[in-house]
């Protein structure tokens, strides 16, 4: 499962344009527009690269129509929620624009946006990747195809991402687990991979653009290259593209799961110094009984071996995790074991999700903890991983860091850090030494050396 990103919302609603705490509540950003038509994406990276190849079809086809897209997400029934309540409100203040639904929700759950009045159209994930359906709108609402049976990844080069100091690349798309708690393989479909060579040709049409860091994306990243020929893995691609792109300075992985992180992901972890020391690896929780009954292919003691090796590795890395509060039939002893794990791991950036039942996945027959406890669990792990946190920021201070600007004088460091410089403004996109000198307010200050 992907964990939600999101940036700054959009449509003049301050509720929307509020980011999202932890992981449980993802929030849409407004990803660029051409002449007639608006994106606004809810979730993953995975969405908002999406959005960017959606956003140049929309503009090689400006068809005069004023157009919303709605890039959704399904991860949580909150996430739904919100796509369901940011349609309403663009139909409110733009009766006369065309709505057309998709992302993962969509996909998924066609029914639910057939139902409501205010969308014109809904399209698949495949389908939102087309350039004919943008040049040439069909005519049935509901454009959705069986998602299970696609076995390609569409290539696309995508020239930039508006308003972003990061670029967000494609390498994978699908899963083909099944965890009892997720719906995504059913929006995303099977595991498929992108060749090599047009990986490289993506990066390196950013890097010509100015983009001096790449997010490596997908469903499930560490299923890379199974279904290609020779099965490559990560590591290879981690490998093989920074080889063949040495002017790109910097490089990220998007979610691992730990069981699929072998010697070549580790070797190139090790070894690669432009591959960042920050590594988000797909946990969920920290008993083992648990993890069965979430179908997890990992146990406790696997998370902390592979904590321990990425360290041994790589002693600068900062290891960050997704962690489900509240799976169904989790007691006090079993969530106190997943509350344990961020000190025994030594997890410092931590994605917190209340469990979320999803209609259809076996997770939501199982017996369910009271809505109660979970937010009390959900809010216990969000303050032990704010206190990881802290403790982690402040072993940075009078360190040196590089650091890539964002806006506000503002950027990430390479365990990504939020880093606020002092004394002088910097260009978004650019990478600055900087020592740290303090924190404010949950900030790194540093000054630029």
């Amino acid at each position: 499962m992907s964990e939600p990103k999101v940036s700054a919302g959009a449509l003049s609603d301050p509720e929307l344009q509020r980011r999202s705490q932890g992981a449980a509540r993802p929030r849409p950003a407004l990803e660029g527009q051409t002449n007639t038509t608006q994106i606004l994406t809810f979730g993953c990276r995975l969405n908002a690269y999406e959005s960017e190849v959606m956003k140049e079809h929309a503009k090689a086809a400006e068809t005069g129509i004023e157009t919303v897209i709605v890039n959704t997400c399904a991860v949580t029934a909150e996430a739904e929620r919100q796509a369901r309540q940011a349609i309403r409100k663009i139909r409110r203040e733009r009766p006369d624009a065309r709505i057309v639904v998709t992302g993962c929700a969509a996909q998924a759950h066609p029914e639910t946006f057939d139902a409501m009045p205010e969308v014109d159209q809904i399209l698949g994930n495949a389908e939102k990747m087309r350039p004919d359906i943008f040049a040439a709108p069909p005519l049935e609402k509901i454009v959705v195809g069986d998602i299970m049976a696609v076995r390609e990844v569409a290539s696309h080069l995508v020239s930039g991402f508006e308003g972003r100091a990061r670029a967000f690349v494609e390498v994978q798309q699908g899963c083909d687990h099944r965890c009892t708690f997720c719906i995504i393989p059913f929006g995303r479909g099977p595991n498929r991979s992108v060749p090599m060579g047009r990986v490289v040709d993506q990066i390196r049409e950013l890097v010509a653009s100015g983009y001096n860091e790449v997010v490596l994306t997908g469903v499930d990243v560490t299923a890379y290259g199974a279904d290609l020929p020779g099965k490559p893995g990560l590591g290879q691609l981690v490998r093989r593209l920074l080889a063949a792109v040495p002017e790109l300075p910097r490089l990220r992985l998007s979610s691992l799961d730990p069981v699929e992180v072998d010697a070549a992901l580790l070797a190139a972890m090790a070894e690669e110094e432009r591959l960042m020391p920050h590594f988000h690896l797909s946990v969920q929780a920290g008993d083992d009984t648990i993890l069965k009954r979430m179908k997890r292919r990992h146990l406790r003691a696997d998370v902390i071996t592979l904590a321990d090796r990425i360290r041994d590795l790589r002693p600068d890395a900062a290891l960050g995790a997704d962690i489900i509060a509240g799976f169904p039939t989790e007691d006090d002893a079993m969530f106190a074991r997943s509350l344990d794990l961020v000190d025994e791991a030594g997890l410092t950036h931590l994605h917190v999700f209340p469990f979320s039942a999803r209609p259809g996945t076996p997770a939501a027959k199982m017996p369910k903890v009271r809505g109660e406890v979970v937010k009390s669990r959900a809010a216990a792990l969000r303050t032990k991983g704010e206190a990881a946190l802290a403790a982690f920021m402040t072993g940075r201070i009078g360190k040196d860091a590089r650091v890539l600007m964002e806006r506000d004088g503002q950027g990430h460091c390479g365990h990504y850090l939020p880093v606020r410089i002092t004394g002088r403004a910097a260009e978004p996109g650019t990478i600055l030494a900087v020592r740290i000198t303090g924190i404010v307010d949950g900030v790194l200050m540093g000054d630029v050396i």
